[in-house]
């Protein structure tokens, strides 16, 4: 049964410590602009116990390993209503989360509902971040041609919607790269910062061993670190 959407939030899984921490980087935390970042793992099985969440993990390591920044994170475990999906993601925004990523129910079964409920609080659509996961994906499995990703753009935040495994998680944050550490895919995350930028969020430092932000040169600024 749909939860009514005044409850939607009020029952999202709490914070664990772990996700509840700021992250810092050691001596850079003075200069860079801390951020708070949505992660959402939307599941009906995690989220009622019946195994445990990955999702959220995930996302989080990964984040971390990727950003400069001090990194505030909120964190929701949720089922797959989407009228929960929604609610949730306008209370990440409301709370003041430039990012929030969300991590499963975007393929075409009957209950993966989330990028109906995603598009539901969109003021802009960005279809470029769905058709860059298809594309990454579809080096590894034919059936990523499945996958419904989008991403939109609800007052200054970027919402995503990421694939539902850790592994695709990072394949289309980070992208491909050669035996070497070559690039040969961009990630979506490359271009993410920017997108940021440009709707009036903080500006973030990525790690570029990780995946190097693309800005113009005029976009660029100097951090000190």
């Amino acid at each position: 049964m749909t939860q009514p959407r005044s409850q939607a939030v009020a029952q999202a899984a709490p914070l664990t410590p772990a996700m509840a921490n700021t992250h810092t980087h050691t001596g850079e935390a003075a200069t860079l602009e801390p951020v708070t970042i949505g992660i959402v793992s939307i599941s009906d099985r995690a989220s009622s116990g019946v195994y445990e969440d990955k999702g959220l993990p995930a996302l989080q390591d990964w984040l971390t390993r990727a950003l400069h920044n001090p990194i505030t994170f909120d964190a929701r475990l949720i089922p797959d209503e989407q009228a929960t999906i929604s609610a949730t993601l306008i209370a990440l925004v409301d709370a003041g989360c430039s990012l929030v990523l969300t991590t499963g129910g975007t393929g075409p079964a009957l209950r993966d509902v989330t990028p109906e409920a995603t598009l539901a609080v969109a003021h802009k659509e960005m279809p470029g971040f769905g058709e860059q996961m298809r594309q990454i994906s579809l080096r590894f499995v034919p059936t990523a041609i499945l996958s419904r990703q989008v991403a939109v753009i609800r007052g200054n935040s970027l919402i995503i919607n990421l694939p539902g495994q850790p592994k695709a998680i990072a394949e289309t944050l980070e992208g491909l790269k050669d035996a070497d550490g070559q690039q040969l895919v961009n990630g979506i995350f490359a271009a993410v910062p920017y997108c940021i930028d440009l709707i009036g969020g903080p500006y973030l430092e990525t790690v570029d061993t990780m995946c190097k932000a693309f800005r113009p040169k005029s976009a660029v600024r100097a951090v000190k670190t």
